[in-house]
């Protein structure tokens, strides 16, 4: 039985990527900041439908530039955070460009790569971030800089949030919490050890009830912060909303 709900929910997810790339490649040039936008929001979620997962928001959602820090758990992160913050450029691992159909689609809303191994590339994704910011853009980062179970957090790596303290932009701190029936950190979503990614697909694919919980939380100012201090802060307000399992 769960066989035959994966092969509906792989249907539905091949059709909606092809659909994807058909905007990017035809449409998305003519297209102004605010329709992309819209597009992506709308793409974003269909996909998770696509997909049998449930998506929950709360929290402010201010209209400002600013750098979203996130703790990171599942390779669908971003498209969870997209349905709901489209605008947001994310910044993630170089090996992302060249998945397939999913990299077409991650170089055309934006995404800045990264070798999270060179620390020269870092330094110039952190240039990059905060040209983003200051031009009034939202850029999305995952501090952890890999992806955890859920709960605990993960030590935050600081350097990326230089981008933020260069140019006085606010940090906002966002909360995923992947969850099921009787499991409020879901083992299914997890993307972590060995797991490649097709046995995370599929364990996406045949999951019951599979649901993620976005929580925006209060920004936080950067002015006159030394990142380490900042990456502390952080630390502590994305762990504080982390309920114990």
């Amino acid at each position: 039985m769960r066989a035959l709900v994966a092969a509906g929910r792989v249907v539905r997810m091949l059709t909606h990527l092809v659909h994807g790339l058909w905007i990017v490649n035809v449409r998305w040039k003519g297209l102004t900041p605010d329709q992309r936008h819209g597009y992506v929001g709308w793409w974003s979620a269909k996909m998770l439908r696509a997909l049998g997962v449930r998506l929950e928001s709360v929290g402010p959602a201010p209209d400002t530039a600013r750098l979203i820090t996130a703790n990171h758990v599942s390779w669908l992160d971003i498209a969870a955070m997209h349905a709901v913050m489209p605008e947001a450029r994310f910044v993630s691992k170089s090996d992302i460009q060249h998945w397939p159909l999913v990299g077409g689609l991650a170089t055309a809303v934006g995404t800045l790569y990264i070798e999270r191994a060179s620390k020269r590339d870092a330094l110039r994704v952190v240039h990059q971030t905060a040209e983003a910011l200051q031009r009034g853009e939202v850029v999305a980062v995952f501090p952890e800089g890999t992806t955890g179970p859920g709960y605990p957090l993960l030590p935050l790596h600081a350097n990326l949030l230089q981008a933020a303290i260069s140019v006085g932009a606010p940090l906002q701190p966002v909360v995923l919490r992947w969850h099921q029936p009787g499991q409020p950190y879901s083992e299914d979503a997890r993307f972590i050890g060995q797991m490649t990614l097709m046995e995370s697909l599929w364990r996406i694919l045949t999951a019951r009830d599979l649901s993620i919980r976005i929580e925006r939380l209060p920004l936080i100012e950067t002015h006159g912060m030394e990142r380490r201090a900042l990456a502390e802060i952080l630390s502590q307000r994305l762990s504080a909303a982390l309920p114990p399992p």
